[in-house]
């Protein structure tokens, strides 16, 4: 696919774009592209943009260029594309960057060993948005939603966002579930703006020159919880929640720029407080990074490929 338009040209694009599988290739050459014009839930998660750059009244050599790229792109990629296989079943698995969490280096490997391909998302806005849309296609055996910030976000107003109904599609979808929340006391933005007004004289901590964190206060923190809360209540198949009570993020142990100890208490009591009774509930005695947290996720989604809730793992 590839269009070409205005806003209104685009806007409808978008909506082609979204309907189309993931692999097959989908160009937009817009006037609006990469704008905040775009609400990040509209872009379909293989997108390919470019902007349609002095174009608007007849041809030049600028917008030649911009179309000779756009054209050499989607056929390029139509020529070279690698149609997503289905050989094995399909975990989706949530993070950050692998200084922020870490469990993702414990269980891909160990879930590959059991005959899985594991696509980890980087949840910071767009990442979430793509784990989401390929939730919303039932394309996951399972998932381990373990970074939900993004929900953080979206509650606080940032534009790190990912639409709101993250964390909502496969429970829709009725893919079963392991949630916990990494990160979810923290709010992202972009390092190279002001701190806004409302998060002044919060623990802020800029990851590089493009991102940085603030975290949000015991209360804020304690409406998140009732937020995830109730949308794993909505979900249609099997839930569990793991619980790390020794730290949600790396920045939050002792000596780091994000510690706020009586925050996390807050957090974790308000969650404890919310759980649904339709979710399998368990309080691990271990920081989200520490080894103990992927052992009791493995354990967890062992036991439900035993009962038959997660498709078995095709062991070569």
């Amino acid at each position: 696919m590839i269009a070409l338009g205005g806003s209104l040209g685009t806007d409808l694009a978008l909506d082609v774009a979204a309907v189309l599988p993931l692999g097959v290739p989908k160009f937009v050459v817009s006037t609006i592209a990469y704008s905040h014009l775009l609400p990040p839930e509209r872009i379909a998660p293989d997108l390919m943009m470019i902007l349609w750059a002095g174009g608007l009244y007849g041809l030049n050599p600028i917008c030649r260029a911009v179309l000779s790229q756009a054209c050499g792109a989607v056929v390029g990629a139509a020529r070279a594309v690698e149609k997503p296989g289905r050989a094995r079943p399909l975990i989706g698995m949530t993070s950050l960057g692998s200084v922020c969490l870490r469990y993702m280096k414990v269980l891909k490997p160990e879930l590959e060993r059991r005959g899985y391909d594991v696509a980890v998302f980087h949840a910071t806005g767009m990442g979430g948005r793509a784990y989401e849309a390929v939730a919303a296609r039932r394309e996951f055996a399972a998932v381990f939603d373990f970074c939900i910030q993004e929900v953080t976000n979206a509650q606080n107003g940032s534009v790190v966002t990912s639409g709101p109904d993250r964390m909502e599609s496969a429970g829709r979808a009725g893919i079963p579930q392991i949630v916990a929340p990494g990160a979810a006391d923290m709010v992202d933005m972009p390092a190279w703006q002001a701190t806004p007004a409302r998060f002044e004289g919060r623990p802020y901590h800029a990851h590089n020159r493009l991102i940085a964190s603030v975290t949000v206060s015991p209360q804020q923190r304690r409406e998140v919880a009732q937020v995830v809360a109730a949308k794993m209540a909505a979900a249609r198949a099997p839930v569990a929640f793991l619980l790390p009570a020794g730290g949600i993020q790396e920045w939050d142990r002792d000596g780091e720029p994000l510690h706020e100890p009586e925050a996390l208490d807050a957090f974790l009591a308000e969650m404890r407080a919310a759980m649904p009774a339709s979710v399998a509930f368990t309080e691990v005695d271990a920081h989200i990074n520490a080894p103990e947290f992927a052992r009791k996720a493995l354990e967890i989604f062992d036991r439900w490929v035993a009962e038959g809730i997660v498709e078995k793992g095709h062991v070569a």
